[in-house]
């Protein structure tokens, strides 16, 4: 360092110095009043911003692309997109920017963003579907959204009004819908994909501090029959559209995870659509499929419990040894389980359908819908004893 760096160091020095003696404040005084001055910039700074979908901003697509025909390999890849995407960032210190709608591409983010290495990220799915009526229409959006807030607080990501993801959602449509699920193709859907990512550019366990929220909307090939959910996730282009796919139903073969492969657990994340719940269970998928079957059926603990089909909520239908017929799954309680949005609307159904027959006023048999622990055994004495009448999954969307 040179002489005159130094002195004009030491004489920067020497005026904070007196200028501190000549407001006569003792040091403890002088740093107090400091802290007081930093309190008040950051009491008069705004609070973070909440997430506001009527901040929307659109920046249109210049690009024309095709529409991919239904069955096509393009059209079953699972990877295309429609023309946009919103996108909207997050910080602590700021909160949330102002959305935008802007063409469809690459994310970018540095090598060491939170999600790239602690799983720090959660997403949803959801289904839009274009009515025979011509209409576009969404299931139960909110159940998506609130289930969204709760996944994102299990991993330390931000929260948001889930009616303002909703209108997000609404707003992509509302744009991409009208080319990509035409009225012409009647009975057919799109994929709805938000997903929260830890953006974070830093490296330690800890809690993000930046984040990015992003909705994508993609074709997906109808998975209503086993044969064509294998061929999905395998990416072979042998799926027809919802409408025209009427093949025999030739039911769901699931394999009993071994006891060394867990899905989920008391205390645990299973209850939040994180992906450090499915990237575990890949392993056990394939075992499965080279078994000859679809699916994992999960079980837990000693006792056997089961929980979930692959990732959807599992039903049974059986008579109890007392001739009562029972539509059972797994609680939520324990927190084993995703609360699917498809497995509330069956036992609302079901508890508003079928459990007021059976006193001769109805021809229904009276259905008592249960969410109980039950374990793989039972499951086996009821098989051996014949009073299974059916067993089903049902996807978490």
């Amino acid at each position: 360092m040179s002489p005159s760096a130094t002195a004009r160091s030491l004489d920067d020095a020497a005026v904070v110095a007196a200028a501190v003696v000549s407001e006569r404040l003792p040091l403890k005084a002088a740093l107090a009043n400091g802290r007081g001055h930093a309190a008040a910039i950051a009491a008069s700074r705004p609070p973070p911003a909440e997430l506001d979908a009527s901040s929307l901003v659109f920046m249109p697509t210049t690009l024309v692309r095709s529409v991919p025909e239904p069955g096509s390999p393009e059209f079953c890849s699972q990877s295309a997109c429609t023309d946009h995407m919103v996108t909207v960032s997050w910080t602590e210190s700021h909160g949330w920017s102002c959305p935008e709608m802007k063409p469809y591409g690459p994310l970018s983010l540095l090598p060491t963003a939170s999600v790239l290495h602690y799983a720090t990220e959660c997403f949803e799915g959801l289904k839009a579907y274009r009515g025979f009526d011509g209409k576009l229409r969404l299931f139960r959006p909110d159940r998506n959204c609130n289930r969204m807030l709760v996944s994102s607080a299990r991993v330390a990501l931000p929260g948001f009004p889930p009616r303002e993801l909703e209108k997000l959602m609404k707003a992509l449509l509302a744009v991409d819908g009208p080319k990509w699920l035409p009225r012409s193709r009647p009975g057919t859907f799109i994929y709805l994909r938000p997903a929260i990512i830890a953006t974070h550019p830093a490296l330690g366990v800890q809690k993000p501090r930046e984040a990015l929220l992003f909705i994508v909307a993609c074709f997906l090939p109808c998975l209503d029959e086993p044969g064509a959910a294998t061929a999905a996730v395998a990416t072979t282009p042998q799926m027809l559209s919802p409408v025209t796919m009427k093949a025999t139903r030739a039911g769901l073969k699931l394999l009993a995870s071994s006891d060394d492969m867990i899905r989920a657990w008391p205390g645990g994340y299973g209850y939040a659509k994180i992906g450090a719940n499915y990237g575990p269970s890949l392993v056990a998928q394939a075992i499965a499929r080279e078994r000859g079957c679809e699916q994992i059926l999960w079980l837990f603990g000693e006792d056997c419990y089961v929980t979930e089909a692959g990732a959807s909520n599992f039903f049974v239908v059986w008579r109890t040894r007392e001739g009562a017929v029972e539509l059972v799954t797994a609680p939520l309680e324990e927190k084993l389980i995703l609360d699917g949005v498809t497995r509330g609307s069956v036992l609302d159904l079901a508890r508003e359908r079928l459990c007021g027959g059976g006193d001769g006023s109805d021809e229904k048999e009276a259905v008592e819908v249960v969410e109980r622990m039950f374990t793989m055994f039972e499951l086996a004495e009821a098989v051996e004893e014949g009073r299974i009448i059916e067993a089903f999954a049902a996807g978490t969307a």
